[in-house]
């Protein structure tokens, strides 16, 4: 600080830099002076420091013992060690304390502040199953208590939510039904995720929240509870009675020093984009199954075009799927093709359904081909947006065939070695399909 020659500071060092830096609303300091008095040199040093304390002598520090220490400020004796310094001692010649009224006082203040944080939110009970067989996460939510009032009548009109973080959240939003008028709700629902891997249930967490339905405003929010999923075992019910809490605040840049501020903005930089490369398009489930030719020749229609020998893509649902229009949702369909396709004619299209991110098609498609053929064919499967009056919006595709690679490379053997059988599986869609070209 800079001060002009000539011109005297209104107030000590001491009281500019008292800053209260307590969590929670910021609250006044009642006496600066108790914590950082301030003394004339003329002054007596007997005299009280501030008004909750009682005439004794001041300390300089912990380990004086009240003795002459040399002239400070030009003042020599026993009393001479007390001179700006926030200490008091028990007793004369004795060594240093806080003052006990003013810290009693300023943790009084603090304790017996009215906030929502000291304000008990409830307790949720409910129950978690992964079903490792069907990828399924179900999460049943039977009963709340103690719920905090959030209506005019004392009570409330509590549902419950569900989301798997991280991702979109109509895409993985699931809602209980509304019990009124209560406090202590009892639903006994169960809700369930499909198209839920392993890997999944280790690097994603699932949020409960608890939530009071108003039908004239917003609803609004009572507490949340975050469970990691990688605790969960699979094929193994698990037991939750927690309670709920505030959302986790987020972090703050202003808050911080220059540093901290720079560093901060570099992480938030690498969190996103560590969650674009994890961002999906979405689940889709495949059922593929190869008929391999039958003998029996009296077959007509379309079983008589299966006796021939091909293969069967059951097309059964999607999940979690990238919202593309305005209203958070999608209007998806399938489209899948059996490459190369010299003469365009393997291309089969599902129906649309309506503004969903979970659609189930539950459509089969057949292509005549013999085994020896199959081997060097791929099958590509797209989902696409329906546009009424321009183009179609891409979401995200899958190719299974020799060559491709991990979970849809295993897909594709397992169906070529089961011949006869179904073998069903979820799929990961993803922004680009390797040696394809997209077009509606």
């Amino acid at each position: 600080m800079t001060v002009r020659k000539g011109k005297r500071l209104g107030i000590s060092i001491q009281e500019h830099m008292a800053i209260d830096v307590c969590p929670g609303p910021i609250r006044p300091i009642r006496q600066i002076s108790a914590y950082f008095p301030r003394l004339s040199p003329t002054s007596s040093f007997s005299e009280p420091l501030s008004p909750n304390q009682t005439a004794a002598p001041t300390a300089l520090s912990p380990g004086s013992t009240g003795q002459g220490e040399g002239a400070i400020g030009g003042g020599g004796g026993k009393g001479s060690s007390g001179l700006l310094s926030p200490l008091l001692s028990g007793g004369a010649g004795g060594g240093g304390s806080l003052p006990a009224m003013s810290s009693m006082d300023t943790s009084i203040e603090i304790d017996s502040c009215d906030s929502d944080d000291n304000t008990s939110l409830g307790t949720l009970e409910f129950d978690l199953l992964y079903e490792r067989a069907t990828s399924s996460l179900h999460c049943t939510v039977l009963r709340a208590k103690g719920l905090k009032p959030m209506d005019f009548n004392g009570l409330a009109d509590p549902y419950v939510k569900l989301h798997l973080l991280p991702g979109a959240c109509k895409a993985n939003k699931l809602k209980t039904k509304t019990v009124r008028n209560t406090l202590n709700p009892v639903w006994n629902e169960t809700l369930t995720y499909c198209g839920i891997t392993e890997e999944d249930m280790y690097r994603k967490t699932l949020r409960v929240s608890v939530c009071d339905e108003d039908k004239l405003t917003h609803n609004e929010f009572i507490g949340e509870s975050r469970v990691a999923l990688r605790r969960v075992k699979a094929d193994q019910t698990k037991h939750y009675n927690i309670c709920l809490e505030h959302p986790p605040p987020l972090p703050s840049p202003t808050a911080m020093s220059t540093a901290l501020r720079g560093i901060s903005c570099y992480l938030r930089e690498w969190e996103t984009a560590q969650q674009r490369s994890l961002e999906e398009r979405g689940r889709l489930l495949l059922c593929l199954q190869y008929l391999p030719p039958s003998s029996d020749g009296d077959v007509k229609g379309e079983a008589k075009e299966r006796a021939r020998g091909g293969l069967c893509v059951g097309v059964k649902r999607c999940a979690h799927l990238a919202a593309m229009d305005v209203n958070g949702f999608s209007d998806p369909y399938v489209k899948t093709y059996l490459k190369p396709d010299v003469h365009k004619k393997s291309k089969h299209k599902t129906a649309v359904i309506k503004k969903t991110l979970n659609p189930e098609f539950n459509e089969e498609f057949f292509y005549e081909i013999s085994f020896s053929e199959l081997a060097t064919k791929t099958l590509e499967v797209t989902v696409w947006d329906y546009d009424l009056g321009k183009s179609n919006d891409f979401i995200g595709g899958v190719s299974l065939g020799c060559h491709s690679q991990g979970e849809t490379l295993q897909h594709w053997i397992d169906c070529l070695k089961n011949k006869g059988k179904k073998v069903e599986r979820w799929h990961t869609l993803t922004n680009e399909l390797p040696g394809s070209t997209l077009q509606e």
